[in-house]
């Protein structure tokens, strides 16, 4: 399981909202990036998850006017009991992710991105929140995103599939991945043009099955990082003779399949426990990490504040 839209529904508040407003097991504290000129109620609401509703949209730039960007939003939304195909599978009630797109009404080709509020960290610490502090739980070792965005030790990508909720539009559909170099692929997956719930699936077409047909190689074990396949967003295509204006769907889940990239040994001699390098890497990246993605936040919730707030919303 690369990611599971059912499980980010919002179960916590944050700030000053009156209903749940984050997901608590993805929310990351972006506080101390923002520097010490602003006071503690702000800090506190520095604060961001991977909850269905904190995901936007960034149409292609020839469609990024005012009235279509703010016409494409995601949204949570409810399944009903007798939703299929998945009764037996506990999702009564559940949420999946909700997405409107307003595509321009001119014929020329588009597409839209549906994007996490900050790129999934690959080497994060799983953490609770206490109060309005978010606290690391000790002992992990980077795993807070695992099945949230972020699968690990992927060696060759074997196939790709999405459930998806089509409505009869003739909108294309494809997934984007990031791998440990950083390099970013995007995967088209098929058209929107049924009704109902759909597996929509790619197959790599290089993948050799025959393991006599492999390029067998021997990769130095220690201290090589451990390889990942994480999300980076969601894509929609609209052609030039498509129709324009809106479309809505919904996306349960992304799945992928993969052959190890490293096989589980047993070491005589506790390597990490005695060089650190690994740690001193994660511990590093994670820095970066957390550095690039925090200023974007801080500036949200800055303009959250400067908000005109005297309508209810």
């Amino acid at each position: 399981m690369l990611i599971d839209f059912s499980k980010l529904s919002a179960d916590v508040k944050v700030g000053d909202s009156q209903t749940n407003n984050e997901h608590s097991a993805t929310l990351e504290d972006f506080s101390d990036v923002a520097g010490s000129s602003y006071d503690e109620a702000i800090r506190k609401a520095m604060k961001t998850s991977l909850a269905i509703e904190n995901w936007y949209i960034r149409l292609a730039s020839s469609a990024r006017t005012v009235g279509n960007q703010a016409m494409s939003y995601t949204k949570e939304s409810k399944l009903k009991a007798t939703a299929k195909p998945f009764q037996g599978e506990e999702m009564a009630n559940k949420t999946v992710m909700g997405v409107r797109i307003h595509f321009p009404l001119p014929t020329y080709n588009s597409y839209a991105e549906i994007l996490p509020p900050f790129e999934i960290p690959a080497y994060s610490n799983k953490t609770e929140l206490r109060g309005d502090q978010v606290v690391e739980v000790a002992g992990d070792t980077g795993t807070k995103f695992d099945s949230f965005g972020v699968v690990k030790n992927v060696g060759v990508l074997k196939s790709v599939e999405a459930t998806v909720y089509g409505s009869n539009f003739p909108n294309g559909f494809g997934v984007i991945v990031k791998d440990q170099d950083g390099r970013e692929q995007t995967i088209f997956l098929d058209y929107l043009e049924f009704d109902g719930w759909r597996r929509l699936q790619w197959k790599n077409p290089n993948y050799i099955t025959e393991v006599r047909n492999r390029e067998l190689r021997i990769f130095p074990l220690y201290p090589k990082s451990e390889p990942f396949l994480k999300l980076v967003g969601l894509i929609f295509y609209r052609d030039s003779m498509q129709e324009g204006g809106d479309i809505v769907t919904y996306v349960k889940d992304i799945k992928i399949t993969y052959d190890k990239a490293l096989l589980e040994t047993q070491r005589d001699i506790n390597d990490e426990a005695i060089w650190g390098i690994l740690t001193k890497r994660q511990e590093a990246r994670k820095a970066a990490e957390i550095k690039r993605l925090g200023n974007l936040q801080v500036l949200r919730t800055l303009e959250k504040q400067k908000m005109d707030k005297s309508e209810a919303q």
